[in-house]
């Protein structure tokens, strides 16, 4: 079997148009995802991004706020520079990118997506899940949330935060 036939017989998760979905190697456990059918391009919130080389390896630092509206919790975070893009937004703001590929998890299926870092603060989510990441992978209810379970969304809160 062709890896093409293997990947349309494989089945696709069905999703809501908001849900928690970790970032294992980027240290981020939890973070509500906007799924956005109408955006190309993922993008996660990131601050005090930094470009840096390390042993001919392009590499970013970058902290996050997974939570929404709040800053008291921060991953900081360090990936491998995919690329660099101009990403228009949905306001029509066209801004350079640095992207990053990482594995996501969503209700137990892991699949690696790439994604343009931004500061979202004034967006409602601090992560958007565009269509390239959904391709040949998710289906998506628009009248649902959490259909890949809302469990993930208690991780911040049960834990203490690091020190």
């Amino acid at each position: 079997m062709s890896t093409r036939a293997r990947r349309r017989s494989r089945p696709r998760l069905w999703v809501g148009w908001r849900e928690w979905i970790g970032l294992p190697q980027l240290g981020i456990e939890a973070v509500k995802a906007k799924v956005d059918t109408g955006a190309a391009t993922s993008a996660l919130h990131a601050i005090h991004i930094h470009r840096f080389s390390d042993n001919g390896r392009e590499r970013v630092a970058f902290e996050v706020h997974p939570l929404q509206r709040r800053t008291d919790r921060t991953v900081h975070c360090a990936a491998d520079v995919l690329d660099e893009r101009v990403v228009t937004s949905s306001t029509g703001h066209r801004e350079r990118r640095i992207v990053i590929r990482t594995p996501v998890l969503i209700a137990g299926q892991r699949f690696s997506i790439d994604l343009s870092l931004t500061n979202r603060d004034t967006m409602g989510f601090r992560m958007l899940i565009g269509r390239r990441a959904m391709k040949r992978r998710l289906l998506v209810d628009p009248g649902a949330s959490y259909l890949a379970g809302a469990a993930d969304s208690e991780v911040w809160v049960q834990r203490p935060p690091p020190r």
